[in-house]
Order: C-alpha cells, then structure tokens, then sequence
C-alpha cells in the first residue's frame, strides 16, 4: 500500500536512503533533514514493513523535484519504485505544478514516465543547495531529466 509518510517512518526511509548512499547512488539524509521534508514523502508499506519510499520536493511555483527513489533490495523489480513516483507525479499534477526533475543514475527507469534527459543548465541555481553536500560535488555524474506535465 502507498501512502504518505508518518513520523514514524522517518527511521526505515533512512535506512533505505542510506543503503544506496553507501554505495554513491544518492545523497544520505539526515534524520534531522528527513523530518524537516517529511510531508514530501510518500512510502510503499507490506505486512508493516516499509519497502519503498521517494519524496516530491517543490522547488518553485511551478517546479518540483522527484527525489530519494528507493525500494529495498529484496523486493526490486516488483514495481514499487514506479508506484512511489507514480505517487509523486499524481501529486504534482493535483498541485498545477508544470515541470518536475530528477537527477539520476536510472535514466530508463524515469524515461517510462515520460521524462527526459536535459542539460543540467536548464534546471534553476535554487536546485543546486543539496549537491555541496554531495561527496561529488562539483563533478556530478547523475543525469538530469524532466517531464513537462
């Protein structure tokens, strides 16, 4: 079941986050930051159990972010990553927002929402405040995309 996120999924979403942190495929978030963005948070839940998780971050008037994607290994490929960002696109579209990004390792996997690659110049400064934290910064390898809605 999807649905958004309670106080109490604060600790699994970072756990989530921070298996594939480890490995240099996100930014880790801190307990502190995830519960300042828990609002945007939309979680994948089976027999109690949180398996999945993104988060639709509003950037601007018109703009948001789809961010933090991730589904415990155990269960990839089952379609909870598409239901979580589903979740998210069905949101930003309720709010009137015209434009969502992501920055990503899985290109394919957001091409099948319709997004698409696009000049990391296209997207506004105010997008940039998270990646000083990134370890990669200024040399960022994620692909950027966008989907008009």
């Amino acid at each position: 079941m999807i649905r958004k996120a309670r106080i109490g999924d604060v600790k699994d979403i970072q756990k989530l986050l921070t298996n594939f942190a480890s490995r240099g495929e996100m930014l880790s978030r801190s307990l502190s930051e995830l519960y300042e963005a828990l609002r945007d948070f939309y979680v994948f839940e089976e027999d109690g159990q949180l398996l999945g998780t993104s988060a639709l971050h509003i950037v601007w008037e018109d703009l948001a972010e789809v961010r933090s994607v991730a589904v415990a290994e155990s269960v990839g490929r089952r379609g909870i990553g598409s239901q979580v960002v589903g979740a998210c696109i069905d949101e930003a579209r309720s709010l009137g927002l015209k434009k969502l990004f992501c920055l990503t390792y899985k290109p394919d996997f957001f091409a099948k929402f319709g997004f698409k690659v696009a000049d990391k110049s296209e997207l506004p400064h105010k997008v940039w405040g998270d990646c000083i934290k990134c370890v990669k910064f200024p040399d960022c390898d994620e692909i950027a995309m966008i989907l008009e809605l």
